[in-house]
C-alpha cells in the first residue's frame, strides 16, 4: 500500500535549479509504487470549506509573480479524475471546484516525480483558520484511499519564512534557528509525539520564526492523518539558508 506524503516544494524554480532537493524528488516517483491517482493538499489553495477540484484535464497555475520566462512556459497538464472527485467530496462534505487546477505547490514537485504528467491528480484545499487538529482528522478522512492506490500528499513547506529569505546561493546553510525547528520537528515525528505536534506553536523553538502563518505546515498533518503516525524521513535540504526541504512518508 502506498503511503502518504509530506513534500517541502519551495521555491517555484525548482524544476530550473540545481539543488539537493530537486535531485531526490527526480527519484521518489520511480522509487515507489506507481499510483492510480494522487491528491495533493497545497498549501496554496486555501478556502472556508473543504474543497476538490474536479477538471478533466489539469491547468497549470503559475501562482507567482516576477519570475524569468522559462518557468511560465513550464506545464504540468495532468488529468483529473472527476469521478473521484466526486467520491471523496461526498465522503468527506466537500464541495466541488470544476475551474480549479494545480497551483505550485502540485505541479513543481509533480513534474519532478512524474514527469509524464499521465496520472489522474486531483487538488483538496486547506482551511488555515482551523488549525493543524483539523487538518489531522481531515486525513485521516483520507486514509481509506491508499488502499485504493491513490497517492495521498500534502505540499507545504517545513519551514517558510519568505521575509528571512536573503541568502542568494539556493544552498546556502540553515540558519542556526531553522535547524534547531526542523530538528524538533523531526524529533517528534519520530517519537509520535502527535499532541506535541498539534502544539507545535507553543512547543517548538522559534516557531512564529519559521511559520508566520499556518498554512505551509497544515499539509504535514493531512499526511499524517492519511498515512498514521508512523513517519519516516526520506530527504533534509536546506534552500537560500531559511526554508528547510524535507520530505517525509507516513505508513
Amino acid at each position: 500500500m502506498l503511503p502518504s506524503l509530506f513534500i517541502s516544494h519551495g521555491s517555484p524554480m525548482m524544476p530550473l535549479r540545481d539543488q539537493p532537493a530537486r535531485d531526490f524528488l527526480l527519484g521518489l516517483g520511480a522509487s515507489m509504487e506507481r499510483p492510480k491517482a494522487i491528491l495533493v493538499a497545497s498549501a496554496h489553495w486555501d478556502t472556508e470549506r473543504p474543497e476538490i477540484g474536479e477538471a478533466v484535464v489539469n491547468d497549470t497555475i503559475h501562482d507567482f509573480y516576477g519570475f524569468p520566462p522559462a518557468l511560465y512556459a513550464l506545464r504540468y497538464p495532468a488529468p483529473g479524475n472527476p469521478a473521484l472527485a466526486a467520491e471523496i467530496a461526498d465522503s468527506i462534505g466537500a464541495t466541488l471546484d470544476p475551474q480549479h487546477g494545480l497551483d505550485h505547490g502540485a505541479w513543481v514537485p509533480l513534474l519532478l516525480m512524474y514527469p509524464e504528467h499521465d496520472i489522474p491528480v486531483m487538488q483538496i484545499s486547506l482551511q488555515s483558520y482551523l488549525g493543524p487538529e483539523h487538518h489531522l482528522q481531515l486525513g485521516r478522512s483520507l486514509a481509506s484511499l491508499r488502499e485504493r492506490g491513490v497517492l495521498v500528499i500534502g505540499s507545504g513547506g517545513l519551514t517558510h519564512n519568505l521575509r528571512r529569505q536573503r541568502a542568494p546561493e539556493e544552498n546556502s546553510p540553515a540558519a542556526p534557528d531553522v535547524d534547531a525547528f526542523a530538528d524538533w520537528m523531526h524529533e517528534a515525528l519520530m517519537a509520535g509525539r502527535t499532541a506535541d505536534l498539534l502544539d507545535y506553536r507553543r512547543q517548538a523553538p522559534y516557531a512564529a520564526a519559521q511559520h508566520p502563518t499556518d498554512e505551509h505546515l497544515l499539509p504535514l498533518y493531512v499526511a499524517m492523518g492519511a498515512g498514521g503516525e508512523k513517519a519516516t524521513r526520506l530527504h533534509a535540504s536546506t534552500s537560500y539558508g531559511v526554508l528547510r526541504m524535507d520530505t517525509y512518508a507516513f505508513a
